[in-house]
């Protein structure tokens, strides 16, 4: 039985894969131009933004490209001028909410800068979301649904942990602390979960910029005695669901995008491993 349905399981998952990676995978918005922070290539800057940020110190605006540099002569240093981009956007109407919160800016795989996450997507620099998909012994999965009060796809579900690498942040203390902010986990309950691997880069364009983000997911089995519960307020909902009603949910359109993606590598991952009951 437990082969039967791993076996009528894998097309759907690799179709609903499919039609989904389509859905998140766009060229840049309209009118937006490469990005270069510190000589390097790290985004793609909206129109509206460019508009917004022409004649601030250190933006220097070409008909090819935006750059962003240390603004020497007014003795700016690159995250001055990111700090000053950054409210000049918010104070513009380009952000969605300001979130004080510092995520690092990635150019050609190098860290160069730290700015306000609020401005990442106008500027479509290159964000890392780290997930947890966790189940139970007997195989069901932990979710979270969403607050009201998000910015962004309130109310819908999603992982038990997803949240971006900060500033400075390794990807496993990222997960840890967003672990523990959003489900009350502790380093010993996840201390056996899988290292995090990236399942792809996301590219949405949104109303506000451009997501590039890459994705990336561990795996664990929480003990029976360990009950997830949020504590930053970002969650409305926490219940774990077996394969049949997780399959209705995913099928009915009930989680977020990315949400949606890691459950379905979860459950790629599981009936490859033959740990689908």
């Amino acid at each position: 039985m437990k082969d039967a349905r791993a076996h009528a399981l894998t097309p759907a998952i690799n179709a609903r894969y499919q039609t989904l990676a389509k859905r998140i995978q766009h060229l840049p918005p309209t009118g937006s131009r490469p990005l270069t922070v510190a000589g390097k290539v790290a985004g793609w800057i909206t129109a509206k933004a460019t508009r917004h940020l022409a004649g601030l110190p250190g933006i220097h605006i070409e008909d090819e490209a935006v750059h962003i540099t240390a603004a020497a002569g007014q003795r700016k240093p690159l995250n001055a001028v990111m700090a000053e981009l950054a409210v000049t956007l918010r104070d513009a109407g380009c952000l969605r909410t300001w979130r004080d919160e510092l995520l690092d800016v990635v150019g050609e795989g190098r860290r160069l800068a730290v700015i306000e996450r609020a401005a990442v997507r106008p500027l479509g620099l290159l964000t890392k979301a780290v997930h947890l998909n966790a189940w139970t012994p007997d195989g069901k999965l932990w979710i979270a649904r969403r607050a009201l009060s998000k910015s962004t796809d309130p109310g819908m579900w999603d992982t038990l942990v997803g949240g971006l690498a900060g500033a400075g942040e390794s990807l496993d203390v990222s997960l840890l602390r967003e672990s523990n902010e959003e489900a009350g986990l502790i380093a010993n309950d996840i201390e056996d979960r899988s290292p995090l691997r990236v399942i792809l880069r996301m590219h949405r364009r949104l109303p506000e910029g451009y997501q590039v983000e890459d994705v990336l997911v561990s795996d664990c089995v929480l003990a029976e005695s360990v009950t997830p519960r949020n504590l930053d307020g970002e969650v409305s909902e926490i219940r774990r669901v077996d394969i049949d009603e997780l399959w209705a949910m995913v099928e009915a359109g009930d989680f977020t995008r990315e949400a949606e993606l890691v459950v379905l590598e979860g459950l790629r991952k599981r009936v490859h491993e033959g740990l689908i009951p």
